[in-house]
């Protein structure tokens, strides 16, 4: 047994590629490009979700998880700057709200 045999067999450091190529890849690339897609999502659905509630936590949230996502440079590109849009929307939304109403919570009617 060869010793790139033994670390794939043990998983250490290398993986093989899919395709049927012999070249190693490192193991943490496609689980950060993975675990960037995620985070993209993630911050889509918290921004979205901080325009109707909890602005002042998921706004900031949203656009952390974007900017790493970013950074990690994700597949979901379109998603993570709609993340980012989003939490920056939820911030803008907030502002108004204090300012209108001063209090960080919607209010209707009366």
């Amino acid at each position: 047994m060869t010793l790139t045999a033994f670390a794939r067999r043990a998983g250490i450091g290398t993986e093989a590629a899919t395709a049927g190529d012999d070249a190693p890849r490192p193991v943490g690339r496609r689980r950060s490009t993975r675990d960037a897609d995620g985070l993209a999502v993630a911050s889509f659905v918290l921004g979205l979700t901080g325009l109707l509630v909890m602005n002042i936590v998921l706004g900031p949230i949203a656009i952390v998880m974007a900017v790493i996502a970013l950074a990690r440079s994700t597949a979901r590109r379109g998603r993570a700057l709609l993340g980012l849009a989003l939490g920056i929307a939820d911030l803008v939304v907030l502002a108004f709200l204090v300012t209108g109403n001063g209090t960080v919570s919607w209010s209707f009617g009366s």
